[in-house]
């Protein structure tokens, strides 16, 4: 699947009108500063000229990581950059051989691309006094003046600084107010533990003849200097002389400190807040007056998730921060004239706090609006809906439906269809109990699609499915979620592992074949991630392209449920409608897709164990 941009008007739903008044105004949203160039809009916050300072600074760290790395590979450009050790040869600002510097220069060339405000100050520091100093040097000692290569470095180290001063308004991404305080018990913890680590090391292998007469405080405190400067100058070392791999361990355990301070210092914001109780009657208000719009409306209502309002509150962005990713999905909610006034403050907030915005799940309704706020798009696949006057279990093409469903029918198997809240709390409570226990694994999955709570008492306009055996034991459920007065969206889906094949396409047309039961017009079911390459790549001509496209998914298909997800799906012959990803720079795509399998639950980052952290997000009601 390639990259697409959405430049024409949807075909299968809708297209927002340009103009015309929604109740008396049309909301258009801020952002004076971010004028349309080319159907974008510019990021930066400055003129022309404060771009083109912050983006010399951005790439000058990138091209001195890059030679950073290189020396430590190529020995004589090494021992070229090194010379500044031991002769009167100075280098630019952060150009040092080895891959410990490659490492942090990396990191501040990434936070600095990111627009770090701590980031900026601490570049815009270092750099000054190197500049400061190496001119000192430069007119107060002959020897070195007569280096054109000192020369250089100065004129390197001044125009960095220059550009930082040039560019100081596009350094604007806040980081969270207690990283100063993180960083500070980082670096305290961490120097106590290293030093520690470092003083057992050279106490068990200290090679001196007099080792034996070294007090432990000794030995720590030749760690802490080892630690800090890297080479300690104390007279009492000369009693401690450990072996080579000692002091290297040392010197490795000191730039990884470095690095974890660094980036406690540099981290972004990690939560807003959440939904307030406020915010979901209003979110609830807006999907009884627009909730039809899209069917993934309702799953905005998911409580870890904050939210966004457009000026008059027509309309709301939800979304939740995931690995400095503000992620957001499905539709605005709302009225559609409103989407871009709630769009604009998303925008400037992901910036404020140096946020990567993504969209996940997005209709190609949404898609053209995000499209205009700068935002790309990468079509993921595509969503099952179901027309339920239109299904129909006859004809030659659902006869392998149609048998999988009466095989299981036969077998005793029923299914009862209730509302939410038709459901007494001691019923629900015991569903909610069977649900639990036959979940596939620990993790609740779902963000962009599931509501990630059952039998929560506001929900109930949701569906539940009950499917029963022959004997009246509980053997799967499905749960959905409104969409509109008269749509539903699939959420979960349990069941008894022991239970008859077949057991939840049974329960599905079941429901379409009873849908005027409850009023119900159209099912949303499972996405397809990919669908149309798994369609296209086994049509008679398809491209070799697209054929081993289609191999490769085939094959991690095995694992992940991708092509076993279309085709369940398309057994119903359902309305394919398609689903995309907006984000601003290809560059950030991997971070997303790591950012979205982590809200989704498939991928999980490393961290304390859940029972030490301090505060959950818990159901409120």
């Amino acid at each position: 699947m390639g990259e697409v941009r959405l430049t024409s008007a949807a075909t299968d739903r809708t297209a927002v009108p340009a103009t015309g008044p929604s109740s008396g105004r049309k909301e258009t949203g801020g952002d004076p500063a971010g004028k349309a160039a080319g159907g974008r809009r510019e990021t930066g916050r400055g003129s022309a000229r404060s771009q083109r300072g912050a983006a010399f600074a951005v790439w000058y760290l990138r091209v001195v990581t890059f030679i950073n790395f290189l020396s430590a590979v190529w020995v004589s450009l090494g021992q070229d950059l090194r010379r500044h050790n031991v002769e009167d040869f100075y280098t630019p600002y952060m150009l040092t051989a080895g891959f410990a510097s490659g490492l942090f220069t990396l990191l501040l060339a990434v936070t600095l691309g990111r627009r770090k405000r701590a980031s900026w100050i601490l570049n815009l520091v270092v750099s000054g006094l190197l500049a400061l100093l190496l001119a000192y040097a430069l007119f107060a000692y002959e020897e070195i003046r007569e280096h054109p290569q000192n020369w250089v470095s100065l004129a390197l180290t001044a125009a960095f600084t220059g550009a930082l001063l040039v560019g100081r308004r596009e350094f604007y991404a806040r980081g969270d107010r207690s990283n100063p305080a993180f960083a500070a018990a980082v670096a305290a913890a961490g120097l106590l533990v290293t030093s520690l680590v470092a003083a057992l090391l050279v106490g068990a292998a200290n090679t001196a003849p007099d080792s034996s007469d070294v007090s432990f405080l000794e030995r720590w405190k030749y760690g802490v200097m080892r630690l800090i400067t890297l080479a300690p100058d104390d007279p009492g070392s000369a009693v401690i002389t450990p072996p080579g791999w000692v002091d290297v361990f040392i010197n490795v355990m000191s730039m990884l400190l470095l690095l974890a301070v660094l980036f406690a210092a540099f981290r972004s914001r990690r939560a807003v807040d959440p939904i307030s109780e406020e915010d979901e009657e209003r979110l609830r208000a807006l999907l009884a007056r627009q909730g039809d719009r899209d069917s993934l409306g309702y799953f905005a209502l998911r409580r870890e998730k904050s939210v966004i309002w457009s000026p008059t509150g027509k309309a709301a962005v939800t979304y939740r921060v995931v690995g400095g990713v503000s992620l957001a999905s499905g539709d605005p909610i709302g009225d559609p004239e409103a989407w871009p006034g709630a769009i604009d403050p998303w925008l400037a907030e992901a910036r404020e706090h140096g946020w990567v915005p993504a969209v996940m799940g997005a209709s190609e309704e949404a898609g053209q609006i995000y499209a205009r706020h700068g935002l790309d798009a990468l079509e993921l696949g595509d969503e099952a809906i179901v027309e339920t006057a239109d299904f129909t279990l006859e004809g030659r093409a659902m006869r392998t439906v149609r048998q999988a469903y009466n095989r299981v029918k036969r077998a005793g198997y029923t299914v009862r269809i209730r509302r939410h809240a038709d459901i007494p709390a001691e019923e629900m409570a015991e569903l909610v109990r069977r649900a639990d226990d036959w979940r596939d694994g620990a993790t609740e999955r779902g963000f962009s699609m599931a509501l990630g709570r059952l039998g929560d008492p506001a929900d109930g306009q949701c569906v539940m499915l009950e499917c029963t055996d022959g004997d009246g034991d509980l053997r799967a459920v499905l749960s959905f979620v409104p969409w509109g007065p008269g749509g539903l969206s699939l959420d979960l889906m349990r069941r008894d592992r022991d239970s008859e094949n077949g057991l939840m396409e049974f329960m599905v047309i079941e429901l379409l074949e009873r849908s005027k039961e409850i009023g119900v017009t159209q099912v949303s079911l499972n996405f397809a991630m990919f669908r149309s390459v798994f369609e296209r790549g086994s049509r008679l001509g398809a491209g070799p392209v697209l054929r081993m496209w289609r191999s490769l998914l085939s094959f991690f298909s095995r694992w992940w449920q991708i092509e076993s997800l279309y085709r369940a799906n398309a057994k119903y012959r359902p309305i394919w409608e398609p689903r995309f990803m907006l984000f601003e720079k290809s560059s950030d795509l991997l971070r997303i897709g790591v950012a979205a399998g982590r809200a989704e639950g498939f991928l999980e980052a490393p961290g304390l164990p859940k029972w030490l952290h301090r505060r959950h997000l818990e159901t409120r009601r």
